[in-house]
């Protein structure tokens, strides 16, 4: 059967590719510069004979034709990039990019989807169809590799019917697969703020445009977008989290800046927002006296996960897995580009546990001690390449 034959590999193979991950992370690259990560990934493609194309400067993307390769197509996506903090782990391993990490996960993502694509190159024999090799640059930083890949036409030629990708989920304890259906990920869009009027003296404040004051009561009405105008079964979040104005004690500075973020599961409330957000900053902001620039970076849409294929694998996942190692997922509020993907087509984006509370990998993504138990490394190689050799949409 091929499921005991991609077990028998993964197995075999993991060691090498857990190599791979410690290759990946001890040199990271940041968003749109992952020039040295995809001349690796297309060095190994090459060596496998796995025909690839260049796409948006440094992504790859592979081709695997099976049996009867027009007969369906499936995409396996995996993100390359790394994100700017200092790594305090302690590791062999550890990054020699100064004050650049893979902590996010991306380098095992790279490393199961090349190991996915070896299993699935040595068994093309046995499956039928294609398989898209999806290997993506700037999943951390706006407007997203994927938007970029598929202005270039990743979703055409061939045009797949699915496309899955998976994430590390350091809540999930190693061994463990997570699904969900439907709304699985927020959008997020960036908000920046620039209030300006008269500064001067603060003993003063009557001569002035007081524009510390005008930005406290903006952030404060800012919350009713969310309190006041979102269905309360509709998850969203509105924060404000950076304010820069003013350097002294007696000065009231004639500009203050503000930057947040938005998120919504639901994309027409999230335009919707758009518009009460400029409405409330402009007439508060223009009701007490001062000017005001109000941009939103457009970010990263809702991550749907298509209700059918998202059944389909994780039955699958059960089937290769057992079910008591699959679970439901938790919605979450952070962002992914995937989104864009399943905007397009069918989509499932899924959770690889790498939690290990005996060994102390319990440490959340984006944080300088951020690491993953390297067993789930042969797991998620496994679990892609048996997806993209059974789903059939």
């Amino acid at each position: 059967m091929i499921k005991d034959r991609i077990t028998q590999l993964a197995q075999q193979y993991a060691p090498a590719f857990i190599d791979i991950r410690h290759h990946l992370h001890a040199h990271p690259e940041l968003s749109y510069k992952e020039f040295e990560t995809s001349a690796f990934i297309q060095k190994k493609l090459s060596e496998w004979d796995i025909p690839f194309t260049i796409k948006a400067s440094t992504g790859v993307v592979g081709l695997i034709k099976g049996k009867n390769p027009d007969k369906r197509v499936i995409a396996l996506r995996a993100d390359m990039d790394a994100l700017p903090i200092k790594e305090e782990n302690n590791i062999p391993y550890k990054s020699q990019h100064d004050g650049v990490m893979h902590a996010c996960g991306h380098d095992a993502h790279t490393s199961i989807l090349l190991g996915a694509s070896k299993i699935l190159n040595e068994l093309k024999d046995e499956w039928e169809g294609t398989v898209k090799l999806i290997f993506q640059p700037g999943e951390e930083k706006n407007p997203g590799g994927a938007s970029l890949l598929i202005k270039e036409g990743v979703l055409e030629e061939p045009k797949p019917a699915a496309i899955f990708g998976l994430h590390v989920h350091p809540g999930l304890e190693v061994g463990k697969l997570s699904f969900r259906g439907g709304m699985v990920m927020a959008s997020a869009d960036e908000l920046y703020i620039t209030i300006r009027g008269k500064g001067g003296h603060a003993a003063a404040p009557h001569t002035t445009v007081d524009t510390i004051l005008i930005a406290s009561h903006l952030v404060l009405a800012l919350q009713q977008v969310i309190s006041r105008n979102r269905n309360p079964f509709s998850p969203s979040v509105l924060s404000i989290t950076a304010v820069q104005g003013g350097n002294t004690t007696n000065v009231i500075p004639s500009e203050v800046k503000l930057m947040g973020t938005f998120r919504a599961m639901d994309e027409a409330w999230r335009f919707k927002a758009h518009e009460l957000i400029r409405k409330i900053a402009v007439d508060l902001v223009h009701s007490m006296g001062a000017e005001i620039d109000l941009h939103i970076d457009i970010g990263y849409p809702v991550v749907y996960n298509n209700e059918q294929l998202n059944n389909l694998a994780r039955h699958k996942a059960e089937e290769l897995m057992g079910k008591e190692n699959v679970s439901e997922t938790e919605i979450r509020m952070g962002s992914e580009d995937f989104g864009f993907y399943t905007q397009l087509i069918p989509g499932c984006f899924y959770r690889l546990g790498v939690m290990n509370i005996e060994k102390g990998i319990t440490s959340g993504v984006h944080t300088p001690t951020f690491n993953i138990d390297e067993s789930a490394i042969g797991i998620g190689m496994k679990m892609m390449a048996w997806l993209g050799a059974e789903v059939k949409m």
